[in-house]
């Protein structure tokens, strides 16, 4: 059991997109810890059936609460229903989001006004709407997911990956603003995973290293146990989030335009 972990058994944890993939592995070992949940995506006849998985295995309470982050106050929607339910929320996981592979101009608008409120919008409402409570009780954690592509410009992911950024930037910064609160700040970095956001995301991640979800919730439990306030999932991904470091910013812009540009426009 993860030592930190430990002291938060019977208390809440609130899981976005919890209904599958990285979301759903973090549901199913926060329950294995005795921590009771509150599960959110837009599938919630996939989140009751968790649900009742995870009640009957673990002897936990889960709570579930079916609606879509990347539609105008959803989360503060997420939040006043989680006080109607008189619920308080010791961890938060921000796990919902979501990329497309393609030239920039072949996604609508519309599509990227959708990202842009999931994955950046979403996750600083919720971190606002719940951090006050954990800072009155001096003690919480909030682990937002980013990406490895949140270290360089990504052409043909432009967007994601700016987004993603804003992620690891976003929470490390709190984490720094509030290092002696008692509320703790993580940002996981996977890299490619073994979801269905590819499916998604209309990537080619063919010949491409993949993490397993259990890899990512490994990797979580033990960069909170080390206090770190972010954590690249996997060595091969760690040693490539450090090229930005080695090369100049236009030498790996070209590198990044050459390897997706091959990916993306035979996907297309």
């Amino acid at each position: 059991m993860s030592s930190h972990l430990s002291i938060f058994k019977n208390s809440t944890a609130l899981i976005t997109g919890a209904s599958s993939g990285i979301g759903k592995a973090y549901a199913q070992k926060l329950a294995s810890l005795g921590i009771h949940l509150i599960l959110t995506a837009r599938s919630e006849q996939k989140l009751n059936e968790l649900a009742n998985e995870l009640e009957k295995k673990y002897n936990i309470q889960v709570e579930v609460i079916g609606l879509d982050l990347a539609q105008p106050h959803a989360a503060q929607k997420l939040f006043d229903e989680v006080q109607a339910r008189k619920l308080s929320v010791d961890i938060l996981i921000n796990n919902a989001g979501f990329g497309k592979w393609s030239q920039f101009l072949d996604q609508s608008a519309a599509t990227y006004n959708e990202m842009i409120m999931l994955n950046m919008n979403s996750v600083t409402s919720l971190c606002y709407l719940f951090l006050p409570q954990m800072l009155a009780s001096k003690k919480g954690i909030m682990i937002n997911i980013a990406s490895t592509a949140a270290f360089q410009p990504l052409p043909y992911i432009a967007v994601y990956g700016a987004s993603k950024s804003y992620v690891l930037n976003f929470t490390e910064a709190l984490a720094g603003e509030y290092a002696s609160s008692g509320v703790k700040f993580l940002a996981v970095c996977p890299g490619n995973t073994e979801t269905n956001f590819t499916q998604v995301a209309n990537a080619d991640t063919r010949g491409m290293k993949s993490s397993s979800v259990d890899d990512v919730v490994s990797a979580t439990l033990v960069a909170l146990d080390q206090n770190k306030t972010s954590i690249i999932v996997g060595c091969s991904n760690y040693l490539t989030a450090q090229l930005p470091r080695i090369l100049s910013r236009k030498k790996m812009l070209r590198m990044a335009e050459r390897i997706l540009r091959d990916r993306v426009l035979k996907a297309s």
